[in-house]
């Protein structure tokens, strides 16, 4: 049987250069399952794939969309199923890494896997539905999901916040993930999760945005600033930078400086990090390695892909 290797993981972790490695030993593509990397006019913030590394092994789904183009995981599926069908003709094992939750899982089973929501989105909602009442996240949600804002009881807070809870939580509306059945799939799918001890992840990440900063983030920004309303712009490192420009303050009323931007940035994809975690470690289908061990995980996939 045809087998698609996923290779997921936090965000810093180690997942491009290992899927080099395999993609050159299996002599197959890889196909993205990173939402940000698709869009062609942000690759430093997005860690895209470098042109070396694309002539290393054949990219898809890197680089496809502008920034004004809609997207989603319903489409994400669609699209990979699709190249899958047109790939596995010449190969009998194909890869996709990334560490976009809600895009992995609807490749795997479909798009109607509702996810466990963590505290640290959980109980701040529910503290807002508190002071604020409910009306005012009845408009975030109009705002977030307006599909699902017409069809939800809108006097429903339970129902309410829990759709915010997953935009939140995945950077997705939440009637992207019901669907109402779980897929079945015409190939094997073997998941393989990759993690290291959370501060060698965490000085991971801090390096790569310093390295991202000196190949050009901050340009990169400037030239994104005029369009910072679309939602493809609404991501760690463009976020921070946009609010540098802006002039926002501190707590203690001071303007952001540069470098107090970069330390949100690093920050905030810290904090990203645990979410995927936090997401991907629900899924008993996934089996852990450290990035590291190259050999384990290459006779890993080679047993299920028997």
């Amino acid at each position: 049987m045809k087998t698609l290797v996923i290779i997921l993981g936090p965000t810093g972790v180690g997942k491009t250069e290992l899927c080099l490695t395999l993609a050159d030993l299996f002599h197959t593509p890889i196909i993205s399952a990173d939402s940000r990397q698709m869009y062609a006019d942000i690759p430093i913030c997005t860690a895209a794939p470098t042109p070396a590394e694309r002539e290393r092994a054949e990219h898809f789904l890197v680089g496809n969309l502008s920034l004004d183009d809609y997207y989603s995981a319903a489409r994400y599926e669609e699209d990979v199923m699709a190249l899958a069908d047109r790939l596995f003709v010449n190969h009998d094992i194909l890869l996709v890494t990334g560490g976009s939750m809600m895009y992995i899982d609807a490749l795997c089973y479909g798009i109607d896997q509702i996810p466990t929501i963590p505290d640290d989105i959980r109980l701040p909602l529910l503290e807002r539905y508190k002071e604020e009442g409910l009306d005012k996240l009845v408009q975030e949600l109009k705002l977030l999901d307006p599909e699902y804002y017409k069809q939800v009881d809108r006097k429903n807070p339970k129902r309410v916040l829990h759709a915010l809870e997953v935009c939140y939580m995945t950077g997705h509306p939440y009637s992207d993930l019901r669907k109402g059945q779980k897929a079945e799939r015409p190939f094997r799918i073997v998941r393989i999760g990759l993690t290291r001890p959370r501060e060698e992840l965490y000085e991971r990440i801090n390096r790569r945005v310093d390295k991202m900063v000196q190949e050009g983030l901050i340009e990169e920004a400037r030239r994104m600033y005029p369009r910072r309303g679309l939602n493809s712009l609404n991501t760690v490192g463009m976020k921070e930078l946009f609010s540098w420009m802006d002039g926002a303050l501190t707590p203690d009323g001071k303007p952001w400086t540069l470098e107090f931007a970069i330390e949100k940035i690093k920050q905030n994809t810290r904090i990203y990090s645990r979410k995927q975690m936090t997401w991907f470690k629900r899924d008993e289908n996934t089996r852990w390695f450290n990035p590291d061990d190259v050999d384990s995980i290459i006779d890993y996939i080679k047993l299920k892909a028997c």
